[in-house]
């Protein structure tokens, strides 16, 4: 299910009845905090392959997660606010660092500046370098190396989200 971004509004702060600091605080609205089932990923790549073989190996390990798809950095930075909006906040947001507007790091640190709560992991192929480090000086929680496995991908999605 692949969602496309039309228009978007700065994302309105304000609380949503009962506890709602809690709630954005821990995971925003789309389940509890340890519990995967029931959560959104937002996925930033300029590649659809990177999108595809993600949306695979979470069908094949059997995750009950909703994707978001992102192409470019300028729509990631709008899909967050959107999906904030609709209450619909990410559990994971997956962010390339090479895209064709504005790179992962400024596209992370957007995010951050809207939420700073947001649970941005890098996933590149430039991991340990300089330039991936931008990412986590952006706010990127940690980098996730590329190419990786079925295994690998299911284990740090699982350990990421808390399931």
């Amino acid at each position: 299910m692949q969602h496309v971004a039309q228009h978007f509004s700065k994302y309105l702060k304000k609380f949503i009845g009962g506890n709602s600091i809690t709630r954005q605080l821990h995971g925003g609205w789309g389940g509890s905090e340890g519990d995967i089932m029931g959560k959104r990923i937002l996925i930033v790549d300029d590649e659809k392959d990177m999108h595809d073989l993600m949306r695979i190996y979470i069908t094949k390990a059997g995750l009950d997660v909703e994707i978001y798809s992102a192409f470019t950095g300028e729509e990631g930075v709008k899909m967050y606010e959107k999906m904030l909006k609709e209450r619909k906040k990410p559990a994971l947001v997956v962010m390339d660092l090479k895209l064709p507007d504005i790179d992962g790091a400024e596209a992370t640190e957007r995010i951050m500046s809207i939420d700073k709560n947001a649970n941005v992991y890098g996933f590149t192929a430039y991991f340990g370098t300089k330039q991936a480090e931008k990412l986590i000086e952006a706010g990127a929680k940690d980098v996730i190396p590329r190419p990786i496995g079925f295994e690998g991908f299911v284990e740090k999605l699982k350990k990421i989200i808390g399931a």
